[in-house]
């Protein structure tokens, strides 16, 4: 039987048989794509071009958008480039890569989305000792602390994945590489050492679930105590945006890898990958700029700037 060694490519996902809906779903993944580009560079330039947004949490927001552009274009350029060529293949390198990227950018992107959660709890409920706490090497700190989680994660995942023996054939079910799908063609038991490191990351992923879901208990219990009306929705214009990205990114994650297997199917997981993997990058800047005054007209100063 072939191993690991023998495999030198993948054979991803395709999503139509026809030229007709393959040209299609190009045309899809590129207007998804071009709106992601769109929405997140203009975050990163109001963040970077406007003084009034240097604090912690557009900070942490800038960073957001990097991961973001990153997840998105690790996965949807090779999807549209197989739909343009008709091909389904990815190479052994080519995946290894992805996958990589990928368990690098969601890890750093849970890790900060964590972080946020502390920012908004500090702004809130601790505001006398949110300078303290949170000054600009602090908030260095912690995204780099973020980063290099991501990072670690990464390496021991991909170590372990790619050390496996495979002789269950090279195609995946599903539009990009994933650990679970190369899992599925590994031999015997030996697929046992990374199930050990997918649990361990599920503990932190847990840890990081309960994290924040207190500090929200906390945060909601203090901005429902503001005598101030005023107050009030300032607080929650800044924590509904982030809570709405945490509650997409976390809660289909969550189904994605823990739904029952009977209800399991590969349809069901492109979709509920597409909702992780795809929507997030697109609809983060525009949950972040409906009801958040600053970083809208920051994002129009930038648009009319390069119009004019």
């Amino acid at each position: 039987m072939p191993n690991s060694s023998s495999v030198s490519e993948f054979l991803l996902l395709a999503f139509a048989d026809t030229r007709e809906l393959q040209l299609l779903h190009f045309v899809l993944f590129l207007g998804i794509y071009l709106a992601a580009l769109l929405g997140n560079g203009l975050i990163l330039s109001a963040v970077a071009c406007h003084h009034r947004l240097h604090t912690p949490m557009y900070f942490f927001l800038l960073n957001l958008a990097l991961l973001d552009l990153g997840c998105i274009s690790t996965t949807v350029p090779k999807a549209m480039a197989n739909a343009l060529w008709d091909t389904r293949v990815i190479s052994y390198p080519g995946c290894a890569a992805q996958l990589f990227l990928l368990v690098f950018l969601i890890s750093s992107e849970l890790s900060l989305l964590t972080i946020m959660a502390y920012d908004r709890y500090i702004a809130i409920c601790q505001p006398l000792h949110y300078g303290s706490l949170l000054g600009s090497r602090a908030c260095t700190q912690m995204a780099a602390a973020a980063w290099g989680s991501g990072f670690l994660n990464a390496v021991l995942h991909i170590a372990n994945t790619f050390s496996l023996p495979l002789c269950n054939g090279n195609t995946l079910n599903q539009f990009f590489c994933e650990i679970p799908q190369i899992l599925k063609l590994s031999c015997s038991d030996s697929y046992l050492r990374e199930v050990e490191v997918l649990v361990v990351t599920a503990f932190l992923f847990g840890g990081c679930f309960v994290f924040i879901v207190v500090s929200y208990v906390q945060i909601f219990r203090a901005v429902l105590r503001m005598p101030s009306e005023q107050g009030r929705h300032k607080a929650f214009s800044t924590c509904l945006p982030h809570l709405a990205v945490v509650s997409l990114f976390m809660s289909t994650i969550i189904f994605a890898h823990l739904k029952p297997p009977s209800i399991s199917s590969p349809s069901l997981d492109v979709v509920l990958a597409f909702l992780y993997l795809v929507v997030p990058p697109v609809v983060n800047p525009f949950i972040y700029s409906m009801r958040n005054k600053e970083i809208k007209v920051a994002m129009w100063k930038v648009m009319t700037g390069c119009f004019s």
